[in-house]
């Protein structure tokens, strides 16, 4: 008998849902047309790394291992009679296990088996009391794609059958049950993310299209392909291609933002991230206009040590000229082994000048000791000419003791007689200075 009731009860339920609800949604049905999230200009000078930021958590690969834990729904009551804060009712996993919490409700509040099967999670109140007079809300969590629903109903309890039946209060229906009578609070949703248990693990798909300038959205070259499997495919021209890179554990991280590195002017254009987890019902678009700058040249430091450069009144730089590249000096501070190597130099250099100055030396005592040689042959030719002076210093001698002798004549004037006497008088000794012909033979 309680197993007929049970059946009866349930029947009634998934008519009543049937009939109150909208039809089921086919899964794989939901619309894949992508909402733009974010639309922003950037810029950045050419030759810099340009990072376009396309993060979403909802993207994160946390690959569902339990996959019967991911899906939640849960009763919870407030507003009752009784007062005091909202309380948890019962709650079943996607294993169709349930729990109960209060123990006056066992047997007398059940959800459907099936529920995330056919998305109906109805809870049946099979005999009302006053004290279940409150507001209920049905919530549903899917922790895998980070999504939480939540419907209410108004429950009041009366003791007259013709007050029986459900209004809309334009926020929410009220259910009015008469006491001792089931109530069922309806909640149906057959989206197909409460109901397919085994697309937890469908692919999630990100993709990097660029617009050149003047080029319409729906003809943008396709850039990467990344799949949460690993899988990753590269298009565009060549010269961007290789320098386009999104991280490796962009899924881990639901980081997907692209790196352009290094930057160049033709890489102008307009970028777009699109998000695709289709198990999640996830489609965004996040849109780049990117705007590609001149490099700005950073001036020199002033009053920099090593540079020259200081307050004073130099003389600037002529505007007039081209401006070209700037050049930045760095002073690396000098080390020990810099000091002993340019010490190094100088020792190096003051040996070479003292061998040159030594051999400078060498050379000039070499040549006036071959003038001495040169002179003492000379002398050598000189000392047998003074034997030959002497010998005839010894004739004169003779001659002068010769014509010394006293001659008695008799001269018939003055005149004669003076030139008689000079003619016997001694010859006067010549004096030779020898150092005086030395000099002259070695001029010579």
């Amino acid at each position: 008998m309680e197993l007929q009731s049970q059946v009866l009860l349930w029947e009634l339920v998934l008519l009543h849902s049937d009939d109150s609800s909208s039809p089921p949604v086919p899964s794989g049905s939901l619309p894949a047309a992508s909402s733009v999230v974010s639309e922003s200009t950037v810029s950045w000078a050419a030759g810099a790394l340009a990072v376009l930021r396309c993060q979403s958590p909802r993207m994160v690969w946390t690959q569902d291992r339990l996959h019967d834990r991911q899906r939640v729904v849960h009763w919870d009551l407030s507003g009752s009679p009784a007062g005091g804060p909202a309380r948890r009712l019962v709650d079943m996993y996607s294993a169709g296990e349930q729990r109960v919490y209060g123990p006056r409700d066992h047997g007398r509040l059940l959800l459907p088996p099936s529920a995330f099967h056919d998305g109906n999670f109805s809870l049946l109140i099979r005999a009302v009391e006053y004290a279940d007079e409150g507001l209920y809300t049905c919530n549903l969590h899917h922790h895998y794609c980070h999504l939480y629903e939540t419907l209410a109903v108004r429950l009041e309890v009366t003791d007259n059958p013709q007050e029986a039946g459900a209004h809309w209060d334009g926020e929410k229906e009220v259910l009015v049950v008469e006491r001792g009578a089931p109530a069922l609070l309806t909640c149906v949703n057959r989206a197909h993310i409460w109901t397919d248990r085994h697309l937890e693990e469908a692919q999630q798909v990100v993709h990097w299209d660029r617009q050149p300038p003047g080029v319409p959205h729906d003809r943008a070259d396709r850039l990467l392909d990344l799949y949460a499997s690993g899988e990753r495919r590269a298009y565009g021209p060549p010269f961007l291609r290789d320098r386009v890179a999104v991280g490796v554990d962009a899924f881990a991280r639901g980081d997907f933002s692209l790196r352009i590195d290094p930057l160049e002017p033709a890489d102008e254009g307009t970028y777009s991230c699109h998000l695709h987890h289709h198990y999640c019902g996830l489609h965004e678009r996040r849109i780049f206009h990117l705007r590609v700058t001149e490099p700005v040249a950073e001036p020199p430091p002033r009053d920099s040590p090593g540079n020259g450069s200081s307050h004073s009144g130099a003389p600037g730089p002529d505007s007039t000229l081209p401006r070209g590249r700037s050049v930045i000096n760095v002073i690396v501070p000098e080390g020990r082994a810099h000091f002993f190597q340019q010490l190094g130099y100088v020792l190096a250099t003051l040996l070479l000048f003292i061998l040159l100055l030594i051999t400078v030396i060498l050379a000039t005592r070499q040549r006036r000791r071959g003038g001495y040689e040169y002179s003492d042959k000379k002398s050598g030719k000189s000392k047998g000419k003074d034997v030959n002076l002497a010998e005839f210093a010894v004739a004169t001698g003779d001659q002068a003791v010769y014509r010394s002798e006293d001659i008695q004549l008799d001269y018939k004037n003055n005149i004669l007689k003076e030139r008689a006497e000079l003619g016997h008088s001694p010859l006067p000794t010549k004096n030779i200075d020898l150092d005086k012909v030395f000099r002259k033979e070695y001029c010579k």
